[in-house]
């Protein structure tokens, strides 16, 4: 974050140096300060600024998926005559261990339909989450261990 805001002062600092104010300016200024920040790395562990920007935008374009994905399982099952879900709350083990990653983990479980976070672990180390259809809770788990968890920690760290 502290690199997109410094990114952001520098495409400023462009406008500011050209004298044009436009809009296209403002975004080759970005694209030119993005490059300069690739350029020289900073010290957070040789991760590429730009590199960092994929991965959060390949965690984005997996949550959209997810989304869509879970409207349509849930809108099936509300639309049948004859609803067969089994609701219910399981505890998901949490690999993530920052502040920062189990509050976003627990608010993408919230906002893809079906799911919801109930509440984290004193220790942090669980994360109960309540699934409309909870028949199969391993297959839930894995699949947000394998999504969204794993693409937080490659995004974050």
């Amino acid at each position: 974050m502290i690199l997109f805001i410094f990114n952001l002062l520098l495409a400023i600092v462009w406008v500011a140096v050209t004298g044009s104010a436009s809009f296209i300016n403002l975004v080759f200024g970005f694209v030119l300060a993005a490059i300069a920040l690739a350029i020289v790395r900073s010290s957070y562990g040789g991760v590429l600024y730009l590199g960092r920007a994929r991965r959060i935008l390949a965690l984005l374009v997996l949550f959209i998926g997810e989304l869509a994905k879970s409207v349509w399982a849930v809108a099936v099952a509300v639309m049948s005559p004859r609803i067969d879900v089994k609701p219910g709350i399981f505890a998901f083990p949490l690999t993530v261990d920052r502040d920062f990653e189990i509050t976003l983990l627990a608010n993408l479980i919230t906002l893809t339909p079906g799911t919801l976070s109930v509440d984290v672990s004193d220790d942090r180390k669980m994360l109960y989450v309540h699934a409309l259809d909870c028949s199969d809770p391993e297959t839930i788990k894995r699949g947000i261990a394998d999504g969204f968890e794993r693409r937080i920690m490659e995004a974050f760290r």
